[in-house]
């Protein structure tokens, strides 16, 4: 059994101030506690507790999804490539929760703020470190497919993490 599949995914999708249960924290806290106090390095690719929130972004559970990432995110090494990355995943995460919320400016917004994000990432060089995540991501690919979407928040479409 593969350390993903012991981690189902939550059991409803959770859309904050419009519905009436609260989020799965049961299922995400299982994931959450597998995340370090602090990544040495990196966060590796290949890290479960990111892998899990990358999945939850392109099934659908955006909310769910910026959750795992920010405390992926919290761990990663400051100013480091990773934590860039990660920056921008979790603002793509949330910019597919405002898509489904029918909320096109913030949308718009979320998917500047990534795409920014991807822009400095790219910037800074590669300096990552073998392993890691912004090592083995495809981030101009990612940031073709933003550039796609920020003129069309309202088409329907998520963007895809993994």
């Amino acid at each position: 059994m593969s350390d993903m599949s012991r981690h189902p995914l939550p059991r409803w999708t959770y859309l904050a101030g419009e519905e009436r249960r609260v989020a799965d924290h049961e299922t995400l806290g299982l994931v959450k506690a597998l995340v370090p106090s602090r990544y040495d390095d990196c966060v590796p690719a290949a890290d479960v507790p990111l892998r899990y929130g990358l999945t939850l972004n392109d099934a659908g559970f955006f909310w769910e999804a910026h959750e795992i990432l920010e405390a992926v995110w919290k761990a990663a090494p400051k100013g480091g490539r990773d934590r860039i990355l990660l920056r921008a995943c979790i603002q793509i995460a949330n910019a597919n929760l405002k898509r489904r919320m029918n909320r096109s400016h913030a949308t718009r917004r979320l998917l500047r703020e990534a795409l920014a994000d991807l822009d400095e990432w790219m910037v800074r060089g590669p300096d990552s470190v073998t392993g890691s995540f912004g090592e083995m991501f495809d981030v101009p690919a990612l940031r073709a497919l933003l550039l796609g979407h920020i003129d069309q928040p309202d088409a329907g479409a998520i963007v895809h993490l993994g």
